[in-house]
C-alpha cells in the first residue's frame, strides 16, 4: 500500500486553515517527502502525533524517510527543508538520504564547464535551486555536519540528466539518469518536467506491477516433480516427455498492475506527461476560472485546468490542492473542476493533514482530517 499525506494546501500564502507545500508519500520501502515549505517539519510532527492517538498502522517514522523530493525553488516549496534536515540530525539519524531538485540545462552545462564553484549565468532566478543548494551548504547542510549521509541531485527532467553535489569535498558527480533511493526495489521514483516560471517537475511515485502468486498446489496435483516446480516459479516454460509445454503463467493466480501517485508542484496546466496512467494526481489549483488570466501570467492552473490536465493525463482520479488565499471555500474549485472532470474520475479536494491511499489492488481510498482524526470521504464521481 502507498498513502500520501498532505500537510500544506495553501498556495505561497498561508491562511489560518491552511499551510504552504509540503507532502509525506509512505511505502513499504521507505518514505519519501515532496516539498517543504516553511514550518514542514512543525506539520509532520504533528501528523505523526495525530497518527498514534488514532491507532493508525501505518508509520511516519524519520528515520525511514528515503528521500526529499522538491518541485521547484520558490520558497513555500523549499524554506523548511533545512531546519528538517539539523532536526534529522539530532535524532540521530544514520542512514544516507537522497535530495532531488530540477534545474535547467544552462546549469548543468555551467557545472560542467566551471566545476562545483561553476559561476552562474546573471539571470538565473534567484529562486533556482543551484542558489539555495549552496546557501544551505554554507549553513552545514553537508554530510559533516550533519553526520549523516545526505547525496545532493540536481537535474534536468526533459533529458534526466543529473548532477550529484558533494559539498563535504567540492565535486561533482554526473549521472545518465537519475540514481534511486537505496531501499527502493519495487517503488520508483520520477521527475517530470513542468512548465513553470522557474525549473520546475512534478513527481510520479510508482509501484510496480507484480506477477500472481505460485499456486504450488496445483503444480503438485499436476505431478510435477520438484525441479519442474521450481522452473515454474521461476518463470520458465517446461516441456514434458509427451511434448506437452507447460506455461509458467497458467501456474500463478492473476497479476497486479502498476499503479502510481503523480504530485505536481506549481505549474501551467497540461504540461504534465505521466508515465503509463496516473492512480492519483494531486494537482495544484491556485485560481478559480475567473482568474485564468492571471494563472496563465503566473504559469499557474485553474481548478479547471487542473481538471483539463487530468484529463489529457488519462489520470483515474484528481485532487485539488495548493489554493490562493482568496479561495475562502474549495467546494468552487472542485465545482469548476467537475464540470470537466467529473465524468471522467473520481475528484476531490484537499485540507491539511487529509491521506490517500492507494492498496495492492489499486483501489483508493481517501481521508478527511477532523479534530479527533481521520474519516472516510467519498471521492466525487458525477
Amino acid at each position: 500500500m502507498m498513502e500520501l499525506h498532505i500537510l500544506g494546501t495553501a498556495s505561497a500564502r498561508p491562511t489560518s486553515t491552511r499551510n504552504v507545500s509540503g507532502s509525506v508519500l509512505s511505502t513499504e520501502e521507505g518514505l519519501v517527502v515532496i516539498d517543504a515549505g516553511e514550518g514542514f517539519q512543525i506539520r509532520y510532527s504533528a501528523q505523526r502525533s495525530m497518527m498514534k492517538r488514532s491507532d493508525q498502522t501505518a508509520s511516519l517514522r524519520p528515520h525511514k524517510i528515503a528521500a526529499i523530493a522538491l518541485t521547484h525553488g520558490h520558497l513555500d516549496h523549499t524554506w523548511g527543508l533545512l531546519p528538517f534536515l539539523q532536526t534529522l540530525a539530532l535524532d540521530g539519524r544514520k542512514r544516507p538520504l537522497m535530495i532531488y531538485g530540477p534545474t535547467s540545462q544552462v546549469i548543468l552545462e555551467a557545472l560542467e564547464t566551471g566545476g562545483f564553484d561553476a559561476n552562474v549565468p546573471e539571470d538565473t532566478p534567484s529562486a533556482d535551486l543551484i542558489n539555495q543548494y549552496r546557501a544551505w551548504f554554507q549553513l552545514g547542510a553537508n554530510s559533516t555536519e550533519l553526520g549523516y549521509e545526505v547525496r545532493w541531485m540536481l537535474g534536468e527532467p526533459h533529458s534526466n540528466r543529473w548532477v550529484e553535489l558533494n559539498p563535504d569535498v567540492s565535486s561533482l558527480n554526473w549521472h545518465d539518469e537519475m540514481p534511486q533511493p537505496e531501499p527502493f526495489k519495487s517503488i520508483r521514483l520520477d521527475a517530470l518536467a513542468t512548465k513553470h516560471s522557474v525549473p520546475s517537475c512534478a513527481w510520479q511515485i510508482t509501484k510496480a506491477a507484480s506477477q500472481g502468486v505460485f499456486d504450488r498446489n496445483r503444480a503438485t496435483l499436476a505431478g510435477l516433480n520438484e525441479g519442474e516446480r521450481r522452473l515454474l516459479a521461476t518463470g520458465t516454460d517446461i516441456e514434458q516427455e509427451n511434448g506437452t509445454i507447460l506455461k509458467a503463467s497458467s501456474f500463478r493466480g492473476p497479476g497486479r498492475s502498476a499503479h502510481s501517485f503523480v504530485i505536481s508542484g506549481d505549474t501551467a496546466e497540461q504540461s504534465i506527461h505521466p508515465i503509463g496512467i496516473p492512480t492519483v494526481l494531486v494537482h495544484e489549483a491556485t485560481f478559480l476560472e475567473e482568474s485564468h488570466s492571471k494563472a496563465e501570467e503566473h504559469l499557474h492552473s485553474t481548478a479547471m485546468g487542473a481538471a483539463r490536465t487530468a484529463k489529457a493525463c488519462g489520470a483515474e482520479h484528481l485532487v485539488l490542492t495548493h489554493f490562493s488565499a482568496r479561495i475562502r471555500d474549495a467546494t468552487e474549485s472542485l465545482n469548476e473542476a467537475m464540470e470537466e472532470y467529473g465524468d471522467v474520475g473520481g475528484i476531490t479536494y484537499a485540507n491539511d493533514g487529509d491521506r490517500l491511499q492507494i492498496d495492492i489492488d489499486g483501489n483508493v481510498t481517501f481521508y478527511r482530517r477532523n479534530e479527533q482524526g481521520w474519516k472516510q470521504h467519498n471521492i466525487t464521481h458525477h
